[in-house]
Formats: structure tokens, sequence, C-alpha cells
């Protein structure tokens, strides 16, 4: 019931909240890893106001905050091909749809490209065909192998980075297992879109599978809280980053701070 979660996370006289698109860039080497970009700007004036888009942030002004251009981006690691999360995948120039990031090479898996390029009708209006289709004839899509089996154990990206597959949001969502100064980082994606998520119970109404969300949330965050794992919330507006405490009703956030603060 509303009364219940709005304690956590009020909404607006609109039943809405607010959310970020927080992106993550990685420096391994060199390479130059984006995971996921938003949802872009290429979309007409109808479809974005549906999402009351606000704020200052900008993927292009975060890069260039850092010293960093599109041009500059050797891998486009897509958690999923829903629109918020890879819109800024492609732009549009001289009324074709081209990669914004023309050196890089863009990653997803086969079981969910599959699952996106012919959707179901409730998800097909968060895979838009102009945010996934250049991508393949463009050449520069790659897939990471998929595990034969859910909850088969983690696929190696690159040294650092290793991916974790989950099926209940949507079909294969990919997310990210970082190490990064002695500790794990996963980017949660989805999987807990914000701080107040953290419940188990508490699910996305996008979930295409809220029992398998339900479960792969409770054997996620038991592991999580005993390996001591730091979560990095894509979806949370308030809150980056936390660690994790056990509590009489569950797990709960813990510490919450910046990535660059650790």
């Amino acid at each position: 019931p509303k009364i219940i979660w709005e304690k956590l996370y009020p909404a607006d006289e609109r039943n809405m909240i607010a959310m970020s698109m927080r992106c993550l860039l990685i420096e391994d080497g060199s390479r130059l890893i984006l995971i996921d970009n938003g949802i872009g700007d290429k979309q007409d004036a109808k479809f974005l106001s549906h999402y009351y888009l606000h704020g200052s942030h900008s993927l292009s002004a975060s890069l260039a905050k850092y010293g960093f251009g599109a041009d500059d981006i050797t891998d486009v690691l897509l958690t999923h091909l829903h629109f918020d999360h890879c819109g800024g995948s492609v732009v549009r120039q001289a009324e074709r749809l081209v990669p914004a990031f023309r050196h890089a090479t863009y990653w997803s898996n086969q079981r969910h490209w599959d699952w996106a390029i012919d959707p179901n009708d409730r998800e097909r209006a968060s895979f838009l065909p102009e945010n996934i289709l250049p991508l393949a004839q463009s050449g520069q899509l790659r897939m990471i192998p998929t595990p034969a089996n859910p909850g088969q154990g983690l696929t190696n990206f690159a040294q650092d980075i290793n991916i974790r597959f989950v099926f209940g949001h949507t079909e294969a969502m990919m997310l990210p297992q970082i190490t990064y100064k002695d500790k794990t980082i996963v980017f949660v994606s989805d999987l807990i879109p914000t701080e107040a998520h953290l419940p188990v119970p508490y699910l996305m109404a996008y979930d295409m599978f809220p029992l398998t969300t339900l479960e792969e949330k409770k054997s996620f965050l038991q592991h999580a809280v005993n390996m001591d794992f730091i979560l990095f919330f894509e979806h949370d507006p308030r809150v980056e980053c936390c660690t994790l405490k056990l509590t009489e009703k569950g797990v709960r956030c813990g510490e919450q701070f910046l990535l660059a603060e650790i």
C-alpha cells in the first residue's frame, strides 16, 4: 500500500517520484568503459514530456568534467536496453541515426538482445528500435556470453569487472561487479533502482517477472551483506552508494556516500 511505502519515498501530486539516470565511467588501463548512458536527447518533445526531465546534469558535461568526450569512450556496457538506460547510445546526425560513441564497442548479450528486438507487448514501449538497431547496423555491437543457467555465477568482462546476470526485471539484465580499491562495487541497475527498494517485497511495477526479481533480490542482498559489497544506485537521486547491514527487518542501507569518497 502506498501509505506504507511512501514513508520511504514520497510521491508528488502527480503520483510520481524523482529518479536519476546515473551512469558509471571506469578507467581500466587503455580502456574507458561507460556503463549505461541515460535517455539521450533524440526523442521528440512529446515523448520526453511524459517523464518531466529536469536538472542540470548531462552525460556530455559529466564526461567533460573529467577531461573526456564521447570519442574517448572505448566500451559501452549496457545493463539492458530499456530506453532510460541506452537512449544515449545513438544520436541523430543529418537525419541519420548513428552511434554516439563512434570509437566504442557496445556490449549487450544475445538473450537480452533477442528479447529486445522482438519485444512482448508490455515492454514494447521501453525497447525503442531507434536506440537499438543502429548499434547492430554500425558493426560496433558485441555480445557477452550468457550463463546457461540463471544464478550460475559471474561472467568475466575485464580484469576487475565481472557480470552478474538477473532475469526478473527483464530477460538477462547485466549487473557489473567491480573491484576497486580492494572493495567490491555492484552497479545494481533495475534490480534495486533506489535505496528505498532494498526491502525484498518492494519491487518495481516495470518488472516482467516479479517473483523472480523477489528471489534474485533476496539471494543477492544476503550475499552482498555477507561479502561487504557496496551498492551503486543508478536511479536514486539522493543516494549514490551505500553499504549494507542486517537488521531485524532484513537487509537495509548502512553508510551512504559518494563513489568519489571511497
